[in-house]
């Protein structure tokens, strides 16, 4: 099932409607849905690399709005809508992890590494941010600062780099982001408890 939901999001970069497609699977990645944005960014901004940064701002600005749904989903409709969410994806069980084990400024960090590097996912965070009752505007301000780091540089390397960098991005951006986002949580620990 998910190889056909990644299939058929890849199919829709060739759409006239791509942009609008883009949207909304940045905005319902954010919150409920499975496959990210980039499955669709990626192909659409090789094939019009002029287009690239329009796309990460298309990209950034509907994340951000799906993941203020996921917040407001968190913090009105837990139990309503986002537990059976997070049980369909099989994702419950960590979410209750870090609920119980999360602090205010930990959920920030993991707000920026989930934008950055899908780690966790990103609808994991948001709907955690609305479940801890996170202030909304932190919030607002952390996704835009993330999600909009992650299209934007993608936007910069697939315009400098072109198709060579498509591979390149395919298969080792989550484990540089990934790299990214442990220096990012090594110095958190390291601050909060060093220093």
């Amino acid at each position: 099932m998910l190889r056909r939901l990644y299939d058929w999001t890849l199919s829709l970069a060739a759409r006239k409607s791509a942009e609008w497609w883009l949207a909304f699977i940045a905005f319902v990645e954010s919150s409920i849905f499975l496959v990210p944005a980039d499955v669709l960014y990626l192909p659409m901004a090789l094939s019009r690399p002029e287009r690239a940064y329009r796309y990460a701002l298309i990209a950034t600005i509907a994340s951000v709005l799906g993941g203020i749904a996921g917040w407001y989903i968190g913090y009105y409709a837990y139990e309503s809508v986002a537990k059976p969410v997070l049980e369909f994806y099989g994702k419950f069980d960590e979410f209750e992890a870090l609920r119980t084990g999360s602090g205010m400024g930990f959920i920030l960090l993991m707000l920026v590494t989930s934008g950055l590097a899908h780690l966790p996912p990103i609808k994991v965070v948001t709907i955690l941010a609305g479940v801890m009752h996170v202030d909304i505007w932190l919030f607002i301000v952390s996704a835009i600062i993330a999600r909009g780091a992650r299209f934007f540089f993608l936007a910069w390397l697939l315009r400098r780099y072109g198709e060579p960098i498509r591979e390149f991005i395919e298969k080792r951006l989550g484990l540089i982001a990934g790299a990214g986002a442990g220096a990012v949580i090594l110095l958190y620990i390291v601050i909060k408890y060093a220093l």
